[in-house]
């Protein structure tokens, strides 16, 4: 049974390696503003992955004031139903470093 629960507690050390080791600021600061708990950079939780955002932004110009103020004010319909609640509490520096960060493909 022990081995069973440590095997379990490394696989899932081991699916989350790459988002902890990405130490860029973008990293930093979507850690400490709580944005893991729904987005990841690969893949879709509760809203979508990074990626998918830098990827469905691309070209586009206005994007990342788009994107500020989206994450300031939350949103909902873009990528579904579930809205993403508002972000006022998190500085606008920290949010325009954020959008940056995933603009470039969240790497």
């Amino acid at each position: 049974m022990k081995l069973f629960a440590a095997t379990l507690v490394a696989a899932g050390a081991l699916t989350a390696l790459p988002a902890m080791a990405d130490d860029s600021p973008g990293m930093a600061l979507a850690r400490k503003s709580n944005c893991l708990s729904c987005h990841a950079v690969d893949k879709k939780i509760v809203g979508p992955s990074y990626q998918d955002v830098a990827k469905k932004y691309a070209g586009d110009k206005g994007a990342e004031a788009k994107l500020v103020a989206k994450v300031k004010a939350g949103g909902k319909g873009a990528w579904g139903e579930i809205p993403m609640p508002p972000n006022a509490a998190v500085k606008d520096d920290d949010i325009k470093t954020l959008v940056k960060w995933v603009l470039a493909g969240a790497k």
